[in-house]
């Protein structure tokens, strides 16, 4: 297992290693030790697991302090593009988003840590598991980022006009947003537990 840096601290590609023959594969998706090693928060307290169709564009979500979360997102199940959004106020890459296309075929990860938005938009129709860690669900510190907000700037790989829910086209933009998060350059440096 590897990850690899997005340029916004905290935030991590993770590749798996995948062991495969005539008969399949197989792949470690989740290790508390190998996760500790690569300084990943690694204590899971809910797992999420979801299915989109095509076209469908869910976020940028976020849950508040002091029911953040951190999330390991993996596609199971054909492909999307997903995107994280830094809304640690002070920090050096504050408004900065990360985008990558996850799959089912090229089986990568993103470890999105707690002070990020996080949304995708479905390439195709999939399921998306993401593993939650720190706190689970808690619909009173929900929170969010308009997904075409212009101060974002997101390059989403629309094919038409997304599907997207009331709530998330009515969320702030980045400029009206009061993000509850606050860049703490120290926790970054031991950003896992």
């Amino acid at each position: 297992m590897k990850t690899i840096e997005t340029g916004i601290a905290g935030l991590l590609m993770v590749e798996p290693q995948v062991f495969g023959d005539a008969r399949g594969w197989f792949m470690e998706a989740h290790s508390r030790t190998k996760f500790e090693a690569l300084s990943i928060e690694s204590d899971v307290v809910q797992i999420n697991h979801s299915f989109s169709t095509k076209g469908v564009l869910r976020g940028l979500h976020y849950q508040a302090p002091p029911n953040d979360q951190t999330k390991l997102v993996r596609c199971l199940r054909g492909s999307l593009y997903d995107v994280a959004v830094d809304i640690r106020v002070g920090s050096p890459t504050f408004g900065r988003w990360f985008g990558v296309e996850l799959s089912a075929e090229n089986r990568k990860m993103l470890f999105v840590p707690s002070g990020f938005a996080h949304g995708f938009y479905s390439i195709e129709d999939n399921e998306l598991m993401y593993l939650c860690g720190r706190s689970g669900y808690n619909k009173e510190s929900e929170g969010g980022l308009r997904f075409n907000a212009d101060d974002l700037g997101i390059v989403w790989p629309l094919d038409g006009e997304p599907t997207v829910n009331e709530r998330d086209r009515n969320f702030p933009t980045l400029s009206e947003l009061q993000s509850p998060f606050v860049w703490q350059e120290e926790k970054v440096k031991e950003l896992a537990i």
